[in-house]
């Protein structure tokens, strides 16, 4: 289900102080980048992913297929940094407006 706008503006709001946890690098998107971002969203809903300015991907790029391949969704796209959202299967923690 996509994201409103209401919901994008109140995930930014609590990503914004929040540090990247996973940093894609030179190799780009592969299959332990996109573990480790599963891993993160399972433990924490919301996360930031950086990208390094060696990566071969555009942030565009990055974000269909993390969006595509994880079933994220992408709530901020700022500079290098991509906001991820995806509520908990079984037991959600943040509460959407």
């Amino acid at each position: 289900m996509p994201l409103t706008g209401k919901q994008r503006r109140q995930l930014r709001g609590l990503g914004h102080g929040m540090p990247p946890v996973v940093q894609i690098g030179k190799s780009g998107l592969s299959d332990a980048v996109k573990k480790a971002i599963d891993e993160q969203l399972l433990a924490h809903e919301l996360i930031k992913v950086r990208r390094a300015a060696d990566c071969p991907l555009d942030k565009h790029a990055i974000a269909a297929a993390i969006e595509s391949d994880l079933g994220a969704e992408i709530a901020q796209k700022l500079g290098h940094t991509l906001l991820v959202y995806r509520a908990h299967p079984e037991n959600p923690g943040l509460e959407l407006a």
